[in-house]
């Protein structure tokens, strides 16, 4: 894709950082929590008793620190044995959960791209399957100069080393001039911590795009739907 020419207006941000989840990335929705768990040989009653055990697992796993296999291992229920078939099924189902994307935000990047073009960077807490299929998608490529995962830094945010890692890949910008976006409220005080300029999102694609034109005198222009929401606001 190609994007038109920088506006005439300063960009506020020399750079912006994104986190997926939650942010350029949409929640898993329950049908596929309870899908990912009947494969694991979970009965849909125990699906919070799944949950918890999974979210005790998965920050290793983020971190890079277990394989997929030793991911999977223990939570699989001892009614069927962990075999290579099972634990691809299991990765596939869990990496189908993390991809999907949500439109309206993707729609502001967009917009903020043709504005400005200025550096945007993904930095997300994800194993090696999520950030390998999330690098092979077409909007990903488009949007992001860099992706910068956590698994393949070996650590997870709020670690400061990753927001410096993010920071590098978005080419060394000023921090107070790059802008942090994340659903985490833990995520966005380590990263204003080191001085980034912070956006704690909560679902709603027209703060996004007013916290992006904030301080200058030519705001992007956000999708019609957008502008119509923020009016309301």
């Amino acid at each position: 894709m190609t994007f038109p020419a920088s506006s005439s207006f300063p960009s506020p941000f020399e750079a912006v950082i994104l986190d997926h989840n939650g942010v350029t990335g949409v929640q898993p929705g329950i049908g596929q929590w309870e899908h990912l768990a009947a494969l694991a040989d979970w009965p849909a009653a125990r699906l919070s008793e799944f949950q918890k055990l999974f979210w005790s697992r998965r920050e290793a796993y983020d971190a890079g620190a277990v394989s997929t296999f030793e991911f999977w291992t223990g939570m699989v229920r001892d009614a069927r044995p962990l075999n290579g078939t099972l634990v691809e099924e299991l990765s596939a189902m869990d990496v189908s959960m993390w991809i999907r994307t949500d439109p309206a935000v993707l729609d502001v990047l967009y917009a903020t791209r043709s504005a400005w073009n200025v550096p945007m960077v993904m930095l997300s807490n994800a194993p090696l399957c999520v950030a390998d299929a999330l690098d092979r998608s077409p909007w990903r490529r488009d949007l992001m100069s860099e992706a910068v995962f956590s698994a393949r830094l070996g650590l997870n945010k709020p670690d400061h080393g990753a927001y410096e890692a993010a920071l590098a890949a978005a080419g060394s910008p000023d921090p107070r001039r790059t802008l942090f976006v994340d659903d985490r409220r833990e995520n966005c005080a380590a990263a204003a911590a080191l001085g980034l300029a912070t956006l704690h999102y909560q679902g709603d694609a027209a703060d996004l795009a007013r916290r992006l034109s904030q301080g200058s005198s030519g705001p992007i222009a956000a999708p019609a739907r957008l502008a119509a929401e923020a009016a309301l606001s």
